[in-house]
């Protein structure tokens, strides 16, 4: 009897409770990310740079639209901010991860197979909440941006929870995806998606052929549920955006389930 419960003390301190792999799969796909200065710093930096530059810089030199305008680009560059962080998290990083072997390792450890995911997504809505607050930062301090404490924690949660969708799309691209073409695959939808979907300048500074294409892609619904959150609800009821984008995701993950499938056993040289 004493031997069973100590064989059976010990197996219960050999096989951690079920959350705390999450947790530590959360953990370590963080610090991993962090101590790659090529996807933490771009990721931080890009928005960042874009929003000092036509946010705070350009919109200064047009003083009767200077608060309007750095107000409505801290919600769009903070969309676009968190769209890249996404897309870039899963689309290359489990596109590399693929063609170094890594994910049939975890697949042949007792590992659950959606710790891998829950860890991305958790690091991706980390990076997410920074790219916020660094906005917001700016915003507040040298943009002449006036939001409230409630305005400013409703932009950081629709922009964390709206990185979910572009965290579906980029698993998708991750495993359709080869390794070496990830990173070009990523940069032809992020780019493009984010300047025509009225991110980087209002949708209504761009072609009218252009506004009626924005309505059809993801990145449009995410930022006008930015936008909401500081003031300027156009375009559109918020469920729509919002059922637009979990459309997005439920198709994205059927996609990316069934790329995932495909690539069992696959081996890149």
């Amino acid at each position: 009897m004493a031997t069973t419960t100590s064989v059976s003390s010990l197996a219960s301190h050999a096989t951690p409770p079920r959350y705390r792999v999450y947790l530590k799969e959360a953990k370590y796909d963080f610090l991993k990310m962090i101590r790659m200065p090529a996807y933490a710093l771009p990721t931080i930096l890009f928005p960042v740079m874009f929003y000092v530059l036509f946010g705070i810089l350009l919109a200064s030199r047009q003083p009767g639209h200077s608060v309007q305008m750095s107000t409505y680009l801290l919600a769009t560059y903070g969309a676009f901010g968190v769209i890249g962080a996404a897309l870039f998290s899963f689309g290359v990083g489990v596109a590399t991860e693929r063609g170094q072997g890594w994910l049939q390792v975890k697949r042949a450890s007792p590992m659950p197979p959606t710790a891998y995911f829950f860890a991305k997504v958790v690091t991706c809505m980390i990076f997410s909440l920074v790219i916020a607050a660094c906005l917001i930062l700016l915003g507040v301090f040298f943009g002449n941006v006036h939001i409230t404490a409630t305005m400013a924690a409703s932009l950081s949660l629709v922009l964390v929870l709206g990185s979910i969708p572009f965290c579906a799309i980029g698993l998708a691209i991750g495993y359709l995806a080869g390794p070496n073409s990830a990173v070009a695959v990523v940069n032809l939808i992020y780019l493009p998606a984010g300047f025509c979907s009225g991110l980087w300048i209002p949708l209504e500074f761009l072609p009218h052929f252009l506004q009626r294409v924005a309505y059809q892609l993801p990145p449009y619904h995410l930022g006008r549920l930015a936008l909401a959150t500081v003031g300027y609800a156009h375009g559109g009821h918020i469920l729509l955006h919002v059922a637009e984008l979990v459309f997005t995701t439920i198709a994205a993950l059927v996609i990316a389930r069934i790329a995932y499938q495909r690539d069992a056993g696959k081996l890149y040289g």
